[in-house]
């Protein structure tokens, strides 16, 4: 997996507001509080980045299982890798809840609430809680279909052993039909 790069420049100027302006976040003072709020959404924002091609390469994994479950043929095979998708993408979405923590706010908020402000326009600017709402319903997305693939997969298993069941019972029948007429013919 290619690694995420956000490269952002950053400038101090004590009149400006302070705003993202193209590839420049304009500061009005160098502190140290300020630049974590900055680093803070750039993690958050290359975090979502590589998430987000992570799920891309899921879908692009899983399309050609939905266009496989058309046919007969559904086997063991399939239902390992489907699971093996499942497991991606329920990782990502622990990963991004659990240790990430993409939506909560950083806790240098807590001590300066004057920086909120600073912290909401370039949440906004960067897409995060967007962009982590998107991921989100794909990570469903992609749990529910390989759900559904894999409950077709079972169903299809199920309905041959009932098939298997129904033909053991129809030899049964027709050995015991046989014992009857044949066998009691001659007796």
């Amino acid at each position: 997996m290619e690694s995420e790069v956000e490269e952002i420049t950053v400038r101090i100027d004590p009149e400006a507001k302070e705003v993202l302006e193209g590839n420049t976040v304009i500061l009005k003072d160098p502190g140290t509080e300020r630049l974590e709020i900055v680093a803070d959404i750039l993690s958050k924002s290359v975090v979502l980045a590589r998430y987000e091609s992570s799920v891309a390469q899921t879908f692009d994994r899983i399309e050609p299982f939905a266009a496989e479950l058309t046919k007969e043929k559904t086997g063991s095979r399939m239902a390992r890798e489907l699971l093996s998708h499942l497991g991606s993408a329920l990782s990502i979405e622990q990963q991004m809840v659990g240790r990430v923590q993409i939506d909560d706010t950083p806790e240098i908020l807590w001590d300066r609430p004057d920086l909120e402000r600073l912290f909401a326009r370039l949440r906004d600017e960067f897409e995060i809680l967007e962009r982590f709402t998107a991921l989100n319903r794909k990570l469903e997305l992609i749990s529910r279909s390989v759900e559904t693939a894999l409950g077709l997969i079972q169903a299809r298993r199920s309905l041959r052993v009932e098939w298997y069941i129904v033909i053991l019972i129809v030899c049964e029948i027709l050995l015991t039909l046989y014992q009857m007429f044949w066998l009691g013919r001659r007796g």
